[in-house]
C-alpha cells in the first residue's frame, strides 16, 4: 500500500512539473515572435528539453523535445521559411540537442531499471542469508543493524544469526575478509553451517573447532579456480546465553571483543584474548578460549564487526563505539541500535568504507521460557 502511494504521488508530481518545460516553451516562442529578428532567442528553446529529465522520464522528456523542435519550425516558417537566414543552422542544432537529450533519458533510465533489478536481487538474497533474529529469545531482547559498504548492492560479508538450544540461546556474529558479493559464499556457508549444527556441540571450542574445518574445506574447493580465495578467512565471536543462570560463554576468533553494558558503565569482554579466524585450519578444540562472564537481568551486551569501530571520519579519526554507547546504556536494544546507525553514519559522513553489523542483545527480568525451538 505504501509503495502504491509513493507511486502514485510520483507520478503526480512528474504531471505536475512537467508544466514548466511546456509553459516555458510557451513562453519563449511567444517572446521570439515578438522580439527583433536581431535578438537571436532561438537557441534558448533548449532550456525546456535539458530541464525535463531531472524529473521525468525517457517518454516525457522526448514528447517535450519534440514540442520544442516543433516550436522552432513553427519561429522559422512565421519568421521568413525554414530555409531563411540562419533558421537551418538554429534548427539542425535544437533538433540534434533534442536527440541526444532523449537517448541520454532512455539510457538513464534502462540503467535505473536495471539497477532496481539488480537491488531487488540482492536485498531477497539478503533476506535469505540474513534472516532478521526474532526481537525475543526467551529471556532475551534481541535488535540487529546491518550497514553494506556497497549500498547498491545492500548486502556484504558481514554475518549474524541465532538459534535455540535446549537450554538457551546461542549466537554468532562474523565478518568475512572483504566486502560485497565477493563474500557472500562465505558468509551463507558460515551462517547455514552454524544453523545446523551449533545445537549438537555442548562447547563453544567444539562449534568453533567444526565451523572451521568447514569453512577451510570450503576454501580449500576453490583455492585452485580463485586465487584470492586463499587468503580469505572469517573472524567470528560464539555467544552462548542460558535459560536458567545469570551468565554468558563466548568463544571470540580473532573478531572485535563485545562490549557489556551494566547500568552506567561500558565494559569491553577481552577475557582470555581471541583464537585465529576461521579458516586457517590450525587448531583444535582446546585451543579455543571459552570464556565465562556474568550476565544479569538488565545487561546488556553489544556484539559488532570491525566495520564499525574502523568507520573513520573526515579527519581519520575512527568511531569511538565504547565512548558513544555510555550515554545509551539505559535504552532498549531496539533504541541502542537506531543511536549507534545514525551516529555511526553521522561520524563517516554517510558513507562507510567496509560492512559494519551490529547486535544488541538485553537479559529482561522475565522468566526465560523457551521462546522459540529449533533452527531460527
Amino acid at each position: 500500500m505504501d509503495s502504491e502511494r509513493r507511486s502514485a504521488g510520483g507520478r503526480f508530481r512528474e504531471r505536475t512539473l512537467v508544466l514548466v518545460p511546456v509553459a516555458l516553451v510557451v513562453v519563449l516562442t511567444a517572446a521570439i515572435l515578438e522580439s527583433p529578428a536581431s535578438a537571436h532567442l532561438g537557441p534558448l528553446l533548449v532550456i525546456a528539453p535539458a530541464l525535463t529529465p531531472s524529473f521525468a522520464g525517457a517518454r516525457v522528456t522526448a514528447a517535450v523535445c519534440a514540442l520544442t523542435v516543433a516550436a522552432g519550425f513553427l519561429i522559422a516558417v512565421l519568421r521568413g521559411g525554414v530555409t531563411d537566414g540562419d533558421h537551418p543552422a538554429q534548427l539542425a542544432a535544437l533538433t540534434a540537442l533534442s536527440l541526444m537529450i532523449a537517448l541520454f533519458t532512455a539510457v538513464r533510465d534502462r540503467r535505473s531499471r536495471q539497477l532496481a533489478r539488480a537491488q531487488s536481487v540482492a536485498e531477497a538474497a539478503q533476506r535469505a542469508l540474513l534472516r532478521p533474529i526474532p526481537e525475543r529469545i526467551g529471556a532475551l531482547q534481541i535488535a540487529t543493524m546491518y550497514l553494506a559498504a556497497e549500498y547498491e548492492a545492500q548486502i556484504g560479508g558481514d554475518l549474524y544469526t541465532a538459534t535455540r538450544t535446549h537450554d538457551g540461546a546461542r549466537m554468532i556474529i562474523g565478518d568475512v575478509r572483504g566486502k560485497g558479493l565477493a563474500a557472500v559464499g562465505e558468509s551463507a556457508l558460515l551462517i547455514s553451517a552454524f544453523r545446523l549444527i551449533a545445537a549438537q556441540h555442548a562447547a563453544l571450542p567444539d562449534l568453533a573447532c567444526a565451523l572451521d574445518r568447514n569453512v577451510s574445506r570450503y576454501l580449500l574447493d576453490f583455492a585452485q579456480t580463485d586465487r584470492e580465495s586463499a587468503e580469505h578467512f572469517v573472524t567470528a565471536l560464539f555467544l552462548d546465553i542460558p535459560d536458567d543462570a545469570p551468565s554468558a560463554r563466548l568463544t571470540n576468533c580473532g573478531h572485535p571483543p563485545p562490549l557489556l553494558l551494566r547500568h552506567d558503565r561500558v565494559v569491553p569482554l577481552d577475557g582470555a584474548g581471541a583464537a585465529p579466524p576461521l579458516g586457517l585450519g590450525t587448531l583444535v578444540a582446546d585451543d579455543y578460549p571459552d570464556d565465562t562472564f556474568p550476565f544479569e537481568a538488565g545487561d546488556t551486551l553489544l556484539l559488532y564487526t570491525d566495520g564499525v569501530v574502523e568507520a573513520r571520519d573526515r579527519a581519520g579519526v575512527f568511531y569511538p563505539l565504547a565512548e558513544r554507547v555510555v550515554r545509551w546504556t539505559g535504552c532498549t536494544p531496539e533504541a541502542l541500535v537506531n543511536h549507534i546507525r545514525r551516529d555511526l553514519l553521522a561520524h563517516a559522513g554517510g558513507r562507510l568504507g567496509d560492512d559494519a553489523a551490529v547486535v544488541a542483545v538485553r537479559r529482561t527480568a522475565g522468566q526465560p521460557g523457551h521462546g522459540l525451538h529449533g533452527l531460527l
